[in-house]
């Protein structure tokens, strides 16, 4: 039996360390690219600062990557044994079902205390630090912060549209000063500006040309009759690099908090998105557990040994699970859903619909 347990743990051992691998490798540059292609394209960013986003980045991809590589080494695994007729071999001998897939337990034990581990501990830590990362490359050159065809919303106070950035010209721009409520108190539309830094008072300078605006009245926004509209040929714009500092000390998202602090929030406007935190953190832990229950069933009925059919049983499962997630998570903010509870529907359904099939697949 050891040499069984030896035989088929080392082949999952192997595949699901090259799938984590190949897996991380493309979520970590696939976030690479999204968050930091503008700095890379129009700006010199510093290959330390590249490098430590990959690596603060790498603890919260592996929270997806390693049940997904679970799932993706039973499939590849057991229908390979399933075609080359191992297991019958293994059944013939008098090995049933269940114990030929001890080693799959043993592996998604580890792997979801592995997970537990970084979903608790590290991967809020890693996701802070890597928020601050981007800050300090954006901040340090603030020219960064503003992209082509993008709202930017950092600054406090302000929601700044540029439709096209050269350097440092931007062409057609709005610019709306808000109140806390968000509400606009001013809206500039220009046809074109420059920036300018002036690090030494902390403030990104805008010029703005050729440009006219709305003035409503603080006290009355929703006044429309108080309106005052003007225009001007040229005028710059002072934007705050000292209020963003302090924005991104105070500001944290559920994301980077600890078990703790979510579990003592008593806002009661983020009560329900931090028990739903909460609630994804365990629920993305125990994700290879159902992924191990689903994944022998499937891969043995399928009976395929090529990789790409592994890949793509993989693929499809991994898809309907996360989706589900995403779709609870989009909820959080609304407790009449339940998303505290909503966010474990993967995991049930997947976890029984794993039973019943393991079930069947042992009685033949």
């Amino acid at each position: 039996m050891k040499i069984i347990d030896r035989y088929v743990g080392k082949q999952l051992l192997i595949t699901t360390l090259s799938s984590v691998a190949i897996l991380s490798v493309i979520l970590v540059l696939g976030n690479v690219f999204r968050r930091m292609m503008d700095l890379l394209i129009n700006h010199d960013v510093p290959l330390y600062s590249i490098l430590s986003f990959v690596a603060y980045i790498l603890p919260f991809s592996l929270t997806f990557t390693i049940p997904w590589g679970v799932l993706t080494a039973v499939l590849l695994v057991f229908g390979k044994l399933s075609a080359e007729n191992e297991l019958i071999a293994f059944r013939a001998s008098g090995v049933s079902i269940p114990r030929i897939c001890a080693s799959v337990g043993v592996l998604a034990a580890i792997s979801t205390a592995i997970c537990l581990w970084i979903n608790l501990s590290v991967a809020p830590a890693a996701q802070e630090k890597m928020k601050s990362t981007l800050f300090d490359i954006a901040t340090s050159n603030p020219l960064a912060m503003f992209s082509s065809d993008q709202v930017i919303e950092d600054f406090p106070g302000k929601k700044i549209y540029v439709e096209r950035k050269e350097g440092r010209s931007l062409y057609n721009i709005t610019v709306y000063d808000v109140d806390k409520k968000g509400e606009p108190l001013q809206v500039i539309y220009a046809h074109r500006g420059e920036l300018e830094t002036d690090l030494q008072n902390q403030q990104v300078l805008m010029r703005l040309y050729d440009a006219r605006y709305e003035q409503r009245d603080a006290s009355d926004p929703d006044n429309y009759s108080r309106i005052r509209l003007g225009t001007m040929r040229e005028g710059t714009f002072p934007i705050s690099l000292k209020e963003l500092y302090e924005k991104n000390k105070i500001r944290r998202g559920h994301g980077q908090q600890t078990l703790k602090e979510l579990l003592s929030q008593t806002n009661p406007n983020e009560v329900s998105a931090a028990r739903t935190e909460v609630s994804k953190r365990f629920s993305f832990s125990l994700a290879s557990l159902a992924f191990a229950l689903v994944g022998v069933p499937l891969a043995i009925t399928a009976h395929r040994k090529e990789t790409s059919i592994g890949f793509l049983f993989s693929l499809i499962v991994a898809f309907v699970y996360f989706f589900f997630i995403i779709l609870a998570d989009t909820v959080r903010n609304n407790p009449k859903f339940y998303p505290e509870y909503l966010i474990w529907s993967p995991n049930i359904i997947f976890t029984a619909l794993g039973i019943y099939l393991f079930r069947r697949l042992a009685k033949k």
